[in-house]
């Protein structure tokens, strides 16, 4: 499934890496807290070379953030990973109102790409917290 995410950067936690029977693996995990009535904070992951998305993004900035969702079972228990693959400033902010450091605008996304978005909080009908 992949969705589109707005909100507002408010950790990036430290990078991570290991060995695994593939090779090794790094990834880096951030915190976007949705811009809403009733914000919700998200833990998005990115792995490898993804990684350098996050240069020259800081706390506080607006981003639009493409993830793939995904769940996975193992030994019993049920895992699932919020994944970037494309990170967006929000126009109006530096460097070049949105464009990222390394970013293209070229990125097509995964070939397992479904059309979703998650409710920004403009539909005045849903006063839901959920």
């Amino acid at each position: 499934m992949s969705l589109e995410i707005k909100g507002r950067l408010v950790q990036v936690l430290p990078k991570e890496s290991g060995e695994g029977r593939n090779g090794r693996w790094e990834k880096q995990q951030f915190i976007l807290e949705t811009i809403e009535q009733y914000p919700k904070k998200v833990c998005i992951v990115l792995w490898g070379d993804k990684i350098s998305m996050l240069n020259g993004i800081n706390e506080g900035d607006e981003l639009n953030v493409a993830v793939n969702i995904e769940s996975r079972e193992f030994n019993g228990k049920w895992y699932t990973d919020v994944k970037a693959w494309k990170i967006e400033r929000v126009a109006g902010q530096d460097p070049a109102d949105g464009e990222l450091p390394g970013d293209t605008g070229n990125e097509l996304p995964p070939d397992d790409f479904i059309a979703g978005n998650i409710d920004s909080g403009d539909n005045p009908d849903d006063d839901l917290p959920f």
